[in-house]
């Protein structure tokens, strides 16, 4: 299995619910490294790196959360972050 990194946007009722913390917690579980953040227009932006399937278990995750509601999702592969060792919220 290879590691990649992805930088995802979040879009829908992801402000206010816990969303940042529900992926903090998630990307624990899934030892899953990366960072996300609010975004003024009311979406959460996030890079994950882990394992593919482990990044789609956190994102199903989300989707089936009672708090959150993800309308759409944009998701792009990016480079390795090879100095990175855990996962953070950013403000």
């Amino acid at each position: 299995m290879q590691k990649i990194r992805e930088a995802i946007s979040f879009y829908g009722r992801v402000q206010g619910v816990g969303f940042r913390y529900k992926l903090g917690y998630l990307a624990q579980m899934y030892t899953v490294t990366g960072w996300a953040r609010n975004e003024y227009d009311g979406s959460v932006s996030t890079e994950l790196q882990g394992l593919e399937e482990d990044i789609d278990k956190i994102i199903q995750a989300l989707y089936n959360d009672r708090y959150i509601e993800i309308d759409d999702i944009r998701r792009r592969r990016i480079s390795l972050d090879e100095n990175e060792r855990r996962f953070g919220i950013r403000y």
